[in-house]
């Protein structure tokens, strides 16, 4: 067994360090894969920061990171879905496969999802092992920074698609690196405007560069001057709060049309206030979405890149796994887009 680099949580506190551990390996239907690239996302760095939420969940010594690609480099028993030399990437969430949900065939609904990176080691390093089931094989010429950001895009689709967007207004709270790939998919379905607002305009403008209709500073407009500005009037027939911000989400529901519906993926640190009274008497649908559908936001989000999307643009940084520091830093800053490390000098 050799040794490998490892972003690691060495300890139950402040902190990440690259480190030399052991390389895993495969088990019975499991699959050893070498990373390429990983993206650095919001659990990563409440992990790094060692927040309330990190101190209670996570166990250390821990490798976090579940956003990934990689060449598959080593088969365990059984396996017959995945061969050495595959580009893929990897649905982190590994479901048990026996509860009430998993058995009806809705395993992202999975009571005893144990997640990449936060209850098992994940892929900030070298080589990661994964289930058989858990990796999507890509098609030839796949960029390995887009292989890599699978798990976030998937975030966007399952999210965008939860209602249909055909024809429809579509606003989105929150242009991060999720609401700018959904805006993406909104527009890419049929959507008639999309309007994406946030409170840093370095992010709203990568949001105009990938051709949001508007991209609004609700620190200086509000979501109904937008409105009137692109001739709106009767409010957004379809809702994506991603920003989990109480305000987002209070002031997306005063500007939703009769009937209007309100997909939910934003976490908010702490509880919402809902106007109920409006929810009942605009008879609004709120939906909270979670991770990816097994495996249907795979295939869609494979089908619609192959039609054409391009969410390319909401990566704004690859950094070396040695300068890993910096790519936090940067992720964390607020003003970049997807912020990736490189594995693959190893």
């Amino acid at each position: 067994m050799g040794a490998m680099r490892a972003l690691r949580k060495t300890t139950a506190g402040p902190g990440l360090e690259l480190v030399d551990v052991p390389e895993p390996e495969p088990g019975p239907g499991e699959v050893k894969v070498r990373v390429l690239r990983t993206g650095i996302c919001g659990t990563d760095l409440h992990i790094d920061s060692w927040d309330a939420w990190a101190a209670a969940t996570i166990v250390a010594p821990l490798i976090p990171g579940h956003e990934f690609s990689g060449i598959v480099d080593t088969l365990g028993d059984g396996v017959t879905s995945v061969a050495v030399g595959d580009l893929v990437s990897g649905e982190g969430h590994i479901v048990c496969g026996k509860c009430r949900n998993c058995r009806a065939g809705r395993r992202h609904l999975c009571v005893r999802t144990s997640s990449l990176g936060v209850n098992r080691d994940g892929a900030f390093a070298d080589y990661v092992v994964m289930p058989e089931g858990n990796l999507w094989v890509h098609e030839a010429g796949m960029a390995p920074e887009l292989a890599a950001i699978f798990d976030p895009l998937g975030n966007a689709v399952h999210t965008a698609l939860q209602f249909s967007v055909v024809g429809e207004d579509v606003l989105i709270t929150g242009a991060g690196p999720i609401g700018l790939m959904a805006a993406k998919v909104a527009r890419h379905v049929g959507a008639r405007y999309v309007v994406v607002t946030d409170v840093n305009e370095q992010r709203l403008e990568i949001a105009r560069s990938m051709g949001v209709d508007l991209a609004v500073d609700v620190r200086t407009e509000r979501i109904e001057d937008a409105q009137r500005r692109l001739g709106m009037r009767e409010g957004f027939d379809v809702g994506l709060e991603i920003s989990g911000q109480a305000s987002a989400l209070t002031e997306m529901l005063s500007n939703m049309n009769h009937g209007g519906r309100v997909a939910v993926l934003g976490l908010p640190t702490e509880p919402i206030a809902v106007d109920w009274v409006r929810v009942v008497t605009h008879m609004l649908t709120i939906q909270g979405v979670y991770g990816r559908q097994m495996y249907e936001t795979w295939y869609e989000m494979s089908a619609m890149l192959a039609s054409g999307l391009d969410v390319s643009g909401v990566i704004s940084d690859t950094l070396p796994a040695a300068g890993w520091e910096s790519a936090f830093a940067r992720a964390r800053s607020g003003d970049a887009g997807k912020v990736i490390i490189d594995w693959s000098d190893a």
